[in-house]
Order: structure tokens, then C-alpha cells, then sequence
């Protein structure tokens, strides 16, 4: 569903070349929860924008349901429901004003958003936020506004960039049960995060990044083989004393 063939991207700054991403590859499949981790610097939220062509890598590419990024940009969007760190909620529309401006921004049909508001209000807790605007909402409660956001037409694949940033251990638990939910309904789902322990109990496989580079990947049990390390804290602590 989701593939990444040898990207590259550089950047300038201080009169030299600063590699961001080097050469990395990976696949996400229909149901799986992908861990594409590593310190802040590693590359993970450059690869998210080239993935959805916010970005145009120097060398590689991208596709998303058999749509390549840099040949059909508007197809890729389509299929990606995207969640940031920030929460880009806009404060003077209420709730549902907003989620169904998106779903008309992607086309859905006015019937089937307002279905799909009401699948969406249940299952994040939102029914009986719809109606209060944006700029009244908590840290939480703009976070479950933003994942609702991201599924509001129903992508088959789903990005999430540092999405417990700035939660409690009540908002993260939303997003736990959030991603849960995208695994049952078949979703191709990255999760990009530093936050080492979270992603270990989220995710099906993993991508190690460091620098740029895909270091090892696999499930916990593969990485564990080959680092011969328990956890993925300690995998990092590792790459980090080789480095």
C-alpha cells in the first residue's frame, strides 16, 4: 500500500550539504502498523512529507495505492489521512464546520460525510463536542478533532507524526485505541516518534533511522536477534555509542 524506494534529500545550511535522508526504502502493508523511529534529526518527518509529496526527495520515490507521489500528487493526497504534531484545528469554525469543510475538500459527498461524522463522533468521544468551535477545545480534545480529520473520507492509508506529542496519559490512550482501530480496519498506517517505548507496544514492525539512514528493520523479535538488545531504547542507546 504504502512504498518507499531509495529516497535522498538534502538541504543547505551552513554552506555545506546536510543529508537528511540516505538511500531509504521500506514497505507498509493493508493492516500494519509501521514504526519509523529515531531520534529528532533522523529523517522520519522528511520521509512523511516526500511520502505525501509535500516534499520533492533529490533522488527516489514514493507511491501510495499504486499511485507514485511525484506522477499523480492529487491521487497520493486522496489516499493519506494525515495527523501532526500540530493540531491545525481552525479556532472560529465549530467542530463539525470543520470536519465536513475537509470531507468536502476531498470530495466526499455531503451524505456520506455526515455518516461519516457520526461513525467518527463515536468513536472518538467528539458527539458532544460538534457543535463548540475549535478554539474552546483542549490539548486532548484538538488532538481527537485532528484524528477524526484524518479519516473523515476514509484513506486507506494513515501518517502520524509525533501524535501523543504534548498528550496526557489520557490523551495518549485515545491514540492507542485510535491506531488499534486503523490495524482492524485494514489501514497501512506509519507512525513517526522518538518516543521509543510508545512505539514498541503500537506497532507491528519497525524501521530504525539514524542520520538518514534505515540502520535495521523488522518486528521486535527481529531487531532483538539482530542487536541483541531487549528493547528499542536500548537499540538506539547502542546505535548512538557507535556512531
Amino acid at each position: 500500500m504504502i512504498s518507499v524506494h531509495g529516497l535522498i534529500k538534502r538541504y543547505r545550511g551552513g554552506g555545506q550539504d546536510v543529508l537528511a535522508v540516505n538511500e531509504l526504502s521500506f514497505a507498509v502493508l493493508p493492516g500494519e502498523v509501521y514504526g519509523l523511529l529515531g531520534p529528532n534529526g533522523a529523517g522520519k518527518t522528511t520521509t512523511l512529507r516526500m511520502i505525501i509529496g509535500l516534499l520533492r526527495p533529490d533522488a527516489g520515490y514514493t507511491q501510495v495505492g499504486g499511485f507514485r507521489t511525484s506522477e499523480a500528487p492529487e491521487e497520493v493526497k486522496a489516499r493519506i489521512g494525515l495527523v501532526c504534531a500540530g493540531d491545525g484545528v481552525y479556532p472560529w469554525l465549530s467542530v463539525r464546520e470543520m470536519l465536513l469543510f475537509f470531507a468536502d475538500l476531498y470530495g466526499v459527498p455531503p451524505d456520506a460525510a455526515n455518516e461519516r461524522l457520526e461513525v467518527l463522533g463515536k468513536l472518538l468521544d467528539l458527539s458532544q463536542l460538534l457543535g463548540r468551535r475549535c478554539v474552546a477545545l483542549s490539548t486532548g480534545q484538538r488532538q481527537r478533532v485532528t484524528l477524526a480529520r484524518a479519516l473523515i473520507h476514509d484513506p486507506p492509508a494513515v501518517l502520524l507524526d509525533e501524535p501523543t506529542r504534548g498528550l496526557d496519559v489520557v490523551g495518549s490512550k485515545v491514540v492507542f485505541d485510535y491506531i488499534d482501530h486503523l490495524r482492524e480496519r485494514g489501514k497501512a498506517v506509519i507512525v513517526s516518534t522518538h518516543r521509543l517505548d510508545e512505539a514498541q507496544r503500537l506497532c507491528d514492525r519497525f524501521g530504525l533511522l539514524h542520520k538518514g539512514q534505515l540502520l535495521h528493520e523488522g518486528t521486535l523479535g527481529q531487531l532483538q536477534r539482530e542487536t541483541e538488545r531487549e528493547t528499542l531504547v536500548e537499540m538506539f542507546l547502542k546505535f548512538m555509542e557507535e556512531a
